[in-house]
């Protein structure tokens, strides 16, 4: 059996948990610039370049991987959110994102491995791509509406450098995340499928989006239905949504989803909103007893936490939803579904 049919065989059985936030976990740990530059000739200030610590500090990367692992996580991701070749110019770093790439997957792959031998149960590497900093559907210029810093082929080839350097680091499959504008997703799943012929197999994509205000619209407009009709194609092996906002005000969205969508769904939120500082508060009983609430419903596959959350979440949350059956996931009606900025659906 191949990773989709592991991952979807799993999730037949029982809800499954995915993992947290890296940045949070790195920001505790107080870094000093000497730490994400270790021995590399790089001209620019390196704080902050959390995706470099996979060549500089591995082990504070494998350790956080790890720390989930033991919190409950049956599927990790690596920590190269940014590991782009857009993100990493921001660090004179660019020349690097293949070996951050298949270090971090290398990272991911050992100390999942380890802990399915430990105990029998499967674990799964979700390669994380980020957004970057550039959208294709949006101008950056007020002046000029039809400007673009980038265009689709461009972005292609950055997210299919990120993708074949995953694979090859030993990554199940890749995670398009964060997706806040629905082109730059299509970029994401055309790479993917590009990188997966050229190493041979299938390449399990996971879809997540994030809305940018209540009203359930990523910043490109699309509404999580309209996201969904647009990406369906891709046969991801999850589609869900992240980031966002807390679990409170994430809820609706993710009813919205979990009904059409024919595929598991797997939502992961912040914890809470955050404060004043941008830090984030709400506790690992607070989060859990919110998303308990989701598998009560019968709402998710998978879930998990984004920003603010920690090794201490994963774990709540794995205590509250345990022995809570898995969402069914319908059988896909026999209809045309289109996807402007909102659904449109013809019947029979």
């Amino acid at each position: 059996m191949n990773a989709r049919a592991n991952l979807i065989e799993a999730a037949r059985e029982r809800i499954l948990l995915t993992d947290g936030a890296f940045g949070t976990e790195i920001q505790d740990r107080k870094l000093a610039e000497r730490d994400y530059r270790g021995s590399l000739d790089l001209g620019r200030d390196q704080k902050g370049n959390n995706d470099i610590l996979a060549l500089t500090r591995p082990d504070i990367v494998d350790e956080i991987t790890r720390a989930y692992l033991a919190a409950g996580s049956d599927i990790v991701s690596t920590n190269t959110f940014s590991a782009n070749r857009i993100s990493q110019a921001d660090y004179g770093a660019e020349h690097l994102v293949g070996e951050i790439n298949r270090a971090s997957a290398a990272i991911a792959r050992k100390a999942a491995d380890e802990a399915e031998a430990a105990d029998g149960r499967a674990r799964f590497v979700a390669g994380a791509i980020g957004p970057t900093n550039k959208t294709l559907s949006l101008s950056p210029n007020v002046n000029d509406p039809g400007y673009r810093e980038i265009d689709f082929d461009a972005l292609k080839q950055v997210y299919l450098e990120q993708a074949e350097a995953l694979i090859e680091g030993g990554a199940d499959f890749i995670l398009i995340e964060t997706i806040f504008d629905t082109l730059n997703a299509k970029a994401g799943i055309m790479a993917t499928i590009e990188a997966g012929r050229r190493a041979g197999r299938d390449v399990p994509m996971m879809i997540s989006m994030t809305i940018t205000d209540l009203s359930g619209r990523n910043l490109s407009g699309h509404t999580v239905e309209a996201f969904w009709y647009a990406v369906r194609h891709a046969r991801p092996v999850t589609i869900g949504l992240n980031c966002s906002f807390g679990a409170q005000q994430l809820r609706p969205h993710v009813q919205a989803l979990a009904q059409i969508a024919d595929t598991l769904v797997m939502a992961y939120p912040n914890a809470g909103l955050p404060n004043e500082l941008g830090g984030y508060d709400e506790r690992p009983e607070q989060t859990a007893a919110l998303v308990r609430a989701w598998a009560e419903r019968g709402l998710v596959n998978i879930l998990g936490g984004c920003c603010g959350s920690t090794p201490a979440h994963i774990a709540a949350i794995a205590e509250a939803v345990a022995g809570l059956p898995p969402r069914r996931v319908p059988e896909a009606p026999r209809l045309t579904c289109l996807a402007g900025l909102e659904p449109m659906v013809l019947a029979a």
